[in-house]
């Protein structure tokens, strides 16, 4: 019998968090951004339990609009969070899988009505989605990774895809959650690679790595994700430049993938950057580590049949989506166009990715293949409860390299007040090690992150986080 879920109430909380330096990715340079709490409180078989959600609001990802400014996203956001738990609060007691099917399905129409693009929407229904998988771990006093292979959410996989009818998660996930990931590094588009490119007024003095060399010095890297700017000249030099490192200090010990960034809106344009690496002597080689491409084409254009024909690119690499998984029929959409497969980020949603992955394992094992994929992103996830959810459904899923870079742009939990990082540091010592100031940053050994504190926890999260000193929003 499946356990009920009911919302009696919910709270939102928000601080503002600095980068040790600018992240830029595809159009955007962050230096600067809200982090939200979101709590809800549900009555799960009769028993009152808690669930914690969080998130940086990283202006650029979920809506690309170039008329929207920063706040003017930011803002909505907030809105479509909000409206997610006033569905949730809406919505009749049932399994985990029932209740998110009520919320996701009032969002989409909300969201439709008011012309708000789909994969914005989803995110605040995956904030309420990610508490309730919280408290339901409480209530069931077990992982996050149980509760989806063991199915106590209650997932119709065919809901979702329906050539998995009559089939059920423990077919296709982990017996066990992974207990370590590979820590893929983001090299941003502006990020220093050597220490021939600081300057006096750009070199940070933090006691962390800065350079990308220093990065794979000090954590040991062997993953790495490469940003395209849809400028192929600018790609092929910033590319050759980034290899030459790698190699310098991995020597052929890496893999890396290269991200798209949605920079191209043309196929053809992104098939002359590929036949321009592959005759670049110095590329080419470097080029066979790669593990896959992640999203070239713009969302607008990426499942257009006209435009994305991936199927006939011939010798050409795997390529997955990532922005564009923003409908529930959006990978089989991908798969039949050629693509290899998609993304997670817990900010897409958990339950969707999960028979994601479940259609993957299944392709896979129908053809006799690994040609389909679904790799780990992220969104600049940091601590003390974004990042180490992601973790969490990173390893449920069986995703093994996982991109990480909140570390590299945050310094630790230096965002939040030092409480939280002792906390972290007392119940998640594995994850987390000292800063100089007491304050916990992440703790990268051998290009590895250890999950062992984070597969015990219900959701990732092994502690009750304090609200103290944060701002309490309006819902």
């Amino acid at each position: 019998m499946l356990s009920e879920l009911k919302l009696l109430d919910a709270t939102l909380h928000r601080t503002d968090t600095e980068t040790r330096m600018p992240f830029r990715f595809g159009i955007a340079v962050m230096t600067a951004a809200p982090h939200v709490f979101l709590q809800c409180r549900y009555e799960i078989d009769g028993q009152v339990v808690t669930g914690i959600a969080a998130e940086g609001l990283l202006p650029r990802w979920f809506d690309k609009s170039p008329e929207k400014d920063a706040d003017q996203e930011i803002d909505e956001m907030l809105l479509v969070i909000r409206q997610a738990v006033g569905f949730a609060r809406q919505a009749t007691a049932a399994p985990a899988f029932d209740f998110w099917r009520q919320v996701y399905q009032a969002q989409v129409t909300w969201a439709a009505e008011q012309g708000l693009p789909s994969l914005l929407a989803q995110f605040g229904v995956s904030m309420v989605e990610r508490t309730l998988l919280d408290a339901l771990a409480r209530a069931e006093h077990c992982n996050l990774a149980t509760l989806l292979r063991e199915n106590r959410v209650g997932l119709d996989l065919a809901a979702i895809h329906p050539e998995l009818a009559g089939r059920t998660p423990n077919e296709f996930l982990p017996a066990q959650p992974l207990p370590k990931i590979i820590a893929r590094h983001t090299v941003g588009l502006s990020d220093p690679l050597t220490a021939a490119d600081l300057t006096s007024e750009t070199r940070i003095d933090d006691g962390l790595p800065q350079t990308l060399e220093d990065c794979i010095r000090a954590y040991g890297l062997k993953h790495f994700k490469l940003k395209a700017q849809g400028d192929v000249d600018r790609d092929l030099d910033r590319l050759r430049s980034v290899g030459q490192v790698i190699t310098d200090h991995c020597g052929n010990n890496f893999a890396f993938t290269l991200d798209g960034n949605e920079q191209y809106r043309e196929f053809p344009r992104f098939v002359e950057l590929w036949d321009r690496i592959q005759a670049d002597a110095s590329l080419s080689a470097f080029f066979e580590r790669l593990i896959f491409i992640e999203q070239p084409l713009h969302r607008s254009v990426a499942l257009d049949p006209a435009i994305a024909n991936i199927a006939d690119w011939e010798n050409g690499p795997p390529v997955i989506i990532d922005e564009s998984d923003a409908e529930l029929s959006a990978l089989e959409q991908a798969l039949q166009l050629g693509y290899a497969g998609t993304s997670h980020k817990n900010c897409k949603g958990i339950m969707k990715t999960t028979a994601h992955r479940c259609l993957i394992n299944h392709r896979n094992a129908r053809e006799n293949t690994s040609r389909y994929q679904m790799s780990g992103e992220d969104l600049v996830n940091i601590g003390p409860v974004a990042l180490l959810q992601d973790l969490a459904a990173q390893a449920a899923l069986g995703n093994a390299s996982v991109e990480r870079n909140g570390h590299h742009y945050f310094r630790g939990l230096t965002p939040f007040p030092r409480q939280i990082s002792q906390l972290m540091l007392q119940q998640h010592s594995d994850l987390y090690t000292p800063l100089d100031n007491g304050f916990a940053r992440v703790n990268i050994t051998n290009g590895e992150l250890d999950l062992t504190s984070v597969n015990a926890a219900p959701f990732g999260v092994g502690v009750e986080v304090p609200m103290n000193g944060f701002q309490e929003l309006s819902l």
